[in-house]
């Protein structure tokens, strides 16, 4: 053997007894295991025969919270479209959490409408109402209920003070229908168990999303819509209004004002305004040519009107002439509650520009009680704090 090979043999146990002799403390202490860890410190040793499993965090007990069952009609008075409107102030209704309850009862077992048929509308009535101390004007929604076998209407009248003329139309032409409304309970139940429904709500498909598309004059006519009532089985009603509405076009201020052909004198009316300086004396011969043409459209209409109610009387079966006869309206206003401005002062009776009825008009009261009086008189521009009335009228003026 020669010796450079023996050397080499010599030193390599020299070199592993070197790096044995390198090892690092702390490589000392890792290899020797939990065991010595566990000497150091017990509850280490513990955990790591365990497992080392978690330690439980207790969580903090919490008081079960309880919800209020919903009531099966809750939603009604929020499925009833608010007809005429302005769509940016649809906002300000929903502001409030309001209460129908009074509504509900009426139709549930036990009220003044179960098991009836009946057709709700809305509408908002803008008052100046106290809340919290302060008083702010507030769109009151108001839901008006019309007991009848058949739906009462199927038109929809657009009027107001800006427009110069009215128009009557379908009410599809305006997106809207009657339609079921299914209480909470039925929801779940199949189209045909419907069929037999009983409460039909006015209801409008137009989103509000959609109006961008749409010209201004398109939308503006959804905020002049009201609903129209039209009883054939009365006689000359339209005949006794007697007043026109005028906008004469001039500039740089329109005349707007009304004329009554039968209490006002068309010479002395016009130079009530001239001297008044509402209508430059300039207009004077216009301005009643203007009048004279508006009166003769209206007594054209009303005469239109009368010839078109005596042929639908002359159609009428018995049974829808008896339908006429018994058709009531109940007007429903919120009742009070912690949360809601109290409207209790400013209810009113008066219903609608184009309803022409002589029907029991009746505002529910808050103690479920219904009250009604026998009057022959037109309607009042105001009923203050009324609270129900059976009313024969010419007219109505106002939602």
């Amino acid at each position: 053997m020669r010796k450079g090979t023996k050397r080499k043999a010599k030193a390599k146990p020299e070199e592993d007894q070197k790096n044995e002799a390198s090892q690092s403390p702390a490589e000392e202490t890792n290899s020797e295991g939990p065991s010595r860890n566990a000497e150091l410190d017990p509850s280490r040793g513990a955990a790591g025969k365990a497992g080392r499993k978690r330690a439980k965090v207790a969580k903090p007990e919490t008081e079960t919270e309880y919800f209020a069952d919903k009531r099966n009609l809750e939603d009604l008075w929020l499925q009833v479209f608010p007809v005429g409107t302005e769509w940016d102030q649809l906002d300000m209704v929903y502001e409030y959490k309001w209460n129908f309850t009074n509504l509900e009862e009426a139709l549930e077992e036990g009220g003044e409408l179960h098991n009836k048929k009946v057709y709700l509308f809305g509408c908002t009535e803008p008052q100046l109402v106290p809340f919290k101390d302060q008083s702010k004007v507030t769109m009151i929604p108001v839901v008006v209920a019309v007991v009848s076998p058949f739906p009462p209407s199927d038109k929809i009248g657009i009027k107001s003070v800006q427009r110069e003329t009215e128009e009557i139309v379908p009410m599809k032409q305006m997106k809207m229908d009657w339609v079921p409304y299914i209480p909470l309970e039925k929801r779940e139940s199949q189209v045909e168990k419907l069929k037999n429904s009983q409460i039909f709500i006015l209801s409008c498909n137009q989103r509000r999303a959609g109006l961008r598309h749409l010209k201004i004059e398109r939308v503006k006519k959804f905020e002049y819509c009201l609903p129209y009532f039209y009883d054939p089985l009365q006689e000359d009603e339209l005949e006794q209004s007697t007043v026109v509405d005028l906008l004469f076009p001039i500039d740089p201020k329109p005349v707007f004002c009304e004329y009554d052909w039968e209490l006002d004198e068309l010479e002395e009316f016009t130079n009530n305004l001239i001297a008044a300086e509402e209508l430059p004396a300039d207009q004077k011969e216009p301005f009643k040519d203007y009048v004279k043409e508006k009166v003769r459209e209206a007594k054209k209409a009303n005469r239109e009107a009368r010839e078109a109610r005596k042929k639908a009387r002359e159609e009428l079966s018995q049974e829808t002439r008896a339908a006429y006869k018994d058709m009531k309206f109940y007007k429903f206003y919120p009742v009070p509650t912690p949360d809601t401005p109290d409207v209790s002062g400013v209810k009113i009776l008066r219903h609608n520009y184009y309803c022409v009825l002589s029907r029991r008009i009746l505002l529910a009261l808050e103690d479920d009680r219904w009250e009604q009086t026998q009057k022959s008189m037109e309607f009042p521009n105001a009923m203050g704090n009324s609270l129900s009335a059976e009313f024969r009228i010419s007219s109505f003026y106002g939602v």
